[in-house]
């Protein structure tokens, strides 16, 4: 279904914007783009081939991930597509797009804090909660509803939220 007259970088743009709307299993209202998981996009002949970085080696969600990329883009007639697992650099809060963050939270998370780099090692000095904004919180548990989140309070509004933490 490839268009024979398409060029490089248009073919590139549409394998680009198929897989980027590939939804977090986990987190449906985040794109793997969202995320900064998607990587790169690569069109070699009638090929396409897409690197992905996890957000940690043992995620669960990474063949779920691959798989719908590639039916993402046998619909956008690319046939024959392969995804492949990039670990290096590793994956960092940092790479979220500011869209991300704002998805993050509206769905009711709390964003990771921007340039966590090593600070991330020993903790966030605040987090706030997603619902009232307040920096009153207090972390429960150090996993929340998956590997990627904690699970924290707030003791303004009393409500229990995750936040994604960084890496």
């Amino acid at each position: 279904m490839v268009v024979a007259d398409t060029s490089p970088a248009e073919l590139r743009q549409r394998a680009w914007e198929a897989a980027a709307a590939v939804a977090d299993p986990e987190i449906p209202v985040l794109t793997i783009d969202d995320l900064g998981v998607l990587r790169e996009v690569e069109v070699v002949g009638d090929r396409v081939e897409v690197a992905i970085t996890p957000t940690y080696s043992g995620c669960p969600a990474m063949n779920m991930i691959a798989l719908e990329i590639e039916l993402a883009l046998e619909r956008a007639g690319f046939a024959g597509s392969r995804v492949r697992t990039v670990l290096s650099p590793a994956w960092t809060t940092d790479w979220m797009s500011e869209e991300g963050r704002r998805k993050l939270r509206e769905y009711g998370i709390a964003p990771p804090q921007p340039a966590g780099g090593r600070r991330a090692l020993f903790g966030v000095a605040e987090v706030a909660c997603p619902q009232c904004g307040s920096v009153d919180t207090e972390q429960l548990a150090e996993f929340g509803s998956t590997a990627c989140k904690s699970l924290w309070r707030c003791r303004s509004c009393r409500e229990p939220f995750d936040y994604f933490k960084c890496h």
